[in-house]
Formats: structure tokens, C-alpha cells, sequence
């Protein structure tokens, strides 16, 4: 696989488990708000990390480190992501994917192989706005499909929104509540304008905490669990 970036250690990306995180490099999406343009602009790619010292480093670490999270960039996009998995599951570990649903078919197959533990997905935008936000030609019906295949999947699971403010409105929020009704988890981030691949929104007037907030609060009667982060 692509691998931009290796963390050795998290108590943070997989909910209750101690785990390492894999970046992978490359996007087909172009959220301006995007915190890890290292791996998605071509332009600021780093060099690879070889995938065989990251497994001889996860074989090491078996019995201290519960899971793997693989993240990106958008890690649906690797051809060898699928054995790299195989590998990580021989290997005793859990998984977590991080997603933005635009790839269902490969994702059903994992779901179907029983390869993942937890699914983390984003949801950028109400349907008829993904592509608006994500700058690109975005198929909304992929997006669905992905939401319908988590939810279905009785894996664990979370969906999540970055709050951008001069790009989704409190009611832009809603709608995406709505689009993923009886959820076990949603969690809204607030947007921190401190890296992005667009730069102008560095000068990103974030939300208040008060305000993502009541929308939280708003969104909790229709959601199994709601959180802000």
C-alpha cells in the first residue's frame, strides 16, 4: 500500500482499544478543510513508508497493541489494502477503517469477510451538497449505499462531520443527522482551523462549542448516541 504516515502508538482513534494508525496516501476527494493535505495534494506527498516495516513492527508489538486503524487520505483507494488486512488479522489484530463511503462495493467485501471490527465513516455534506464540499464529482448514491452496508453490518461503527461554518449550516447538520436515523454513534467535530488544503480556511471562523452544542442536542432525539468532539 501507499503508506504516508505511521503512528506507533494511540489511546485516541479506536474507541476502548490501544492501537497503531496507518496514513495512507492519496484522496479522490478535495475537501478544502482537510487537516492531512500531505496526503491528499500530490504536490506535498512525502515519501513511502514500506509497508513490510510497518507489519515487522506490528509483529513486535502483538500482545501490547489491541488494533490497527487504517486512515488516509482515503484508504478504500489502495488495491492492496484488502490482504494488508488478511495480514493484520493473522496477526491477532483488530481493525478500524476510516472512510468516506465512496467505494461500497470493496467495503461490502470487507464487511462480508468479516475483516473489520469498526467502521468510521465521514459524512461531508447533505447528499445533494457532497459535491459542492468535496470539490469533486461526488456520487451521492455510493454514499447512501455506504451508509446503508454500516449500519446493516453489526460491526461497530460511528459516523462523523467536520463542522465547518462557511460550508454547512446548523440545518446543513441536521440533514445529515436525518440521513442516518437510529445511528449507534455520531459524533460532530468542530473544524480547527490549524491545517488545511485549502489555506484560506485558516481564517476559518469555527463554531462555538455552545453552538455545536445545541446542535448535538438537537440531533440527540433521533440518534442512538450523539457527542461532539
Amino acid at each position: 500500500m501507499k503508506i504516508g504516515g505511521f503512528q506507533k502508538v494511540s489511546l485516541i482513534d479506536y474507541p476502548g482499544r490501544i492501537s497503531a494508525v496507518v496514513f495512507t496516501q492519496g484522496c479522490n476527494f478535495r475537501c478544502p478543510f482537510c487537516h492531512n493535505p500531505e496526503l491528499v495534494d500530490p504536490e506535498r506527498f512525502e515519501g513511502l513508508i514500506p509497508e513490510a516495516e510497518i507489519l515487522t513492527f506490528l509483529g513486535k508489538r502483538k500482545g501490547r497493541l489491541d488494533a490497527v486503524v487504517i486512515t488516509g487520505g482515503e484508504p478504500t483507494m489502495q488495491p492492496e489494502l484488502t490482504p494488508f488486512i488478511i495480514h493484520l488479522k493473522a496477526m491477532g489484530y483488530m481493525v478500524k477503517l476510516d472512510t468516506n463511503g465512496t467505494l461500497p462495493i470493496l467495503l461490502e467485501e470487507l464487511l462480508d469477510r468479516k475483516l473489520l471490527d469498526y467502521v468510521a465513516m465521514d459524512i461531508k455534506a447533505p447528499l445533494e451538497r457532497y459535491s459542492e464540499v468535496t470539490k469533486t464529482k461526488a456520487d451521492s448514491q455510493r454514499i447512501s449505499r455506504s451508509i446503508s452496508l454500516i449500519m446493516g453490518s453489526g460491526v461497530d461503527y460511528e459516523f462523523r462531520t467536520t463542522a465547518v461554518k462557511s460550508l454547512l449550516a446548523p440545518e446543513d447538520l441536521e440533514k445529515i443527522g436525518r440521513l442516518i436515523p437510529g445511528a449507534k454513534r455520531f459524533v460532530l467535530q468542530k473544524f480547527t482551523p490549524t491545517k488545511t488544503l485549502d489555506r484560506s480556511y485558516l481564517n476559518e471562523s469555527p463554531y462555538s462549542d455552545g453552538e455545536i452544542k445545541s446542535i448535538v442536542e438537537k440531533l440527540a432525539g433521533t440518534l442512538g448516541h450523539v457527542a461532539q468532539r
